[in-house]
């Protein structure tokens, strides 16, 4: 099943720190939700561990990640692939590029992805929210640190849905999503 996301993020930083936190190992592991690991193994290549949920389906993806196309302080090409054991796989890549904005910087990206397997049998509606939603937490998780606050570890529940989760009142109870689970 083939899948693409566009989207864009206005980040509180100039665009040669925003360049140099993209290209941190330890700054993008903190911002992948459920990344367990992200090793350098080359001057343009990765290799990383992520556990996530899609509905059902808990699987922990292990696979490789290479930049193309590198154009310092204005963007990259990323391209990878993962296996999942039985739950299944993901290929694909994105093209992220960088802008100056008048509250920072402005990264914008767009993504092509394949998943197969058993994740791809749970239909596009609910791996297209996973995956939306993993975009929006990278992205807070990202933003703080681009601030200097601290990003959370990589642990977070990529089955939880929420359109932004910075939106969420700091005194909001907590919310249930689709899943049932609680959140924010």
């Amino acid at each position: 099943m083939a899948m693409t996301m566009t989207g864009e993020a206005t980040l509180p930083a100039d665009r040669p720190k925003v360049w140099a936190l993209l290209n941190d190992p330890d700054v993008l592991k903190s911002a992948i939700p459920g990344c367990q690991s992200l090793e350098k193994t080359g001057d343009n290549g990765f290799s990383a561990v992520v556990k996530m949920k899609i509905g059902p389906v808990s699987a922990t993806f292990k696979g490789k990640v290479e930049l193309t196309d590198i154009v310092p302080l204005v963007g990259y090409t990323i391209k990878g692939e993962g296996e999942g054991g039985i739950a299944g796989f993901a290929k694909g890549g994105a093209k992220v590029s960088l802008a100056d904005a008048p509250a920072g910087t402005l990264l914008h990206y767009d993504v092509e992805a394949t998943v197969g397997g058993k994740i791809a049998q749970l239909g596009s509606r609910l791996i297209d929210g996973v995956a939306k939603n993993m975009a929006d937490k990278f992205f807070s998780n990202f933003a703080a640190a681009a601030t200097g606050g601290v990003a959370p570890v990589g642990e977070a529940d990529s089955a939880t849905v929420l359109s932004n989760p910075s939106e969420a009142p700091a005194d909001a109870a907590p919310k249930k999503s689709w899943f049932g689970r609680t959140t924010g």
